[in-house]
């Protein structure tokens, strides 16, 4: 590992005395000494795009503490790179993450998270097919409907955004439901 991923942490232009370590761990964020759940929380709660490369050198140094193999550390060295604006190199980081099996709350994310980048790199056919299948949760809700609402927007049906969006929309309305869904069921795309 590099030093420019290790100076987010450690001063490594200072000499490397016992005590100047011990300072600079006593310093370091309270996520930083933590599990390791609870250390990608962390990451999260303070990551920026605004650096990119120091963004993804504190999260490799995260993610090198597990196997190469372990799902959980792949899941979220993908969705690091789709928060950095690279969803090409996150689509198949989240690809194998699923494959390998990831803990239901990690999946729900995954698959939107796929999903939302096929999309930004224009596969709305296989974002649609991916998001059709996502049932709302307690971890993710109804964001899948939204993805999915984007993505039929997108590949230029936009009578069925509309009826996704207001579907879901619908569901939170304390008055009006029932007559916002038989609209949105009324709605057609133009041909």
């Amino acid at each position: 590992m590099s030093d420019r991923y290790t100076a987010h942490i450690f001063d490594v232009r200072k000499p490397f005395t016992i005590r100047a370590v011990l300072k600079q761990l006593c310093n370091l964020p309270k996520w930083a000494m933590s599990n390791w759940e609870e250390r990608i929380t962390g990451f999260w709660l303070e990551a920026s795009d605004a650096d990119a490369e120091a963004t993804l050198g504190s999260l490799h140094l995260l993610i090198a503490e597990r196997d190469g193999d372990d799902p959980a550390a792949i899941y979220e060295w993908a969705s690091v790179h789709d928060f950095l604006g690279r969803e090409a190199e996150a689509i198949p980081l989240y690809r194998r993450a699923l494959d390998l099996g990831l803990d239901p709350v990690r999946r729900s994310q995954a698959l939107i998270q796929l999903a939302s980048s096929l999309r930004n790199v224009g596969e709305t056919t296989e974002a649609i097919r991916i998001l059709e299948g996502i049932r709302p949760d307690a971890t993710v809700g109804a964001s899948g409907e939204a993805f999915l609402a984007l993505s039929l927007f997108d590949a230029g049906r936009p009578g069925d955004a509309l009826r996704v969006a207001l579907k879901a929309l619908g569901k939170t309305l304390p008055v009006y439901r029932g007559v916002v869904d038989q609209y949105a069921d009324a709605i057609v795309d133009p041909k």
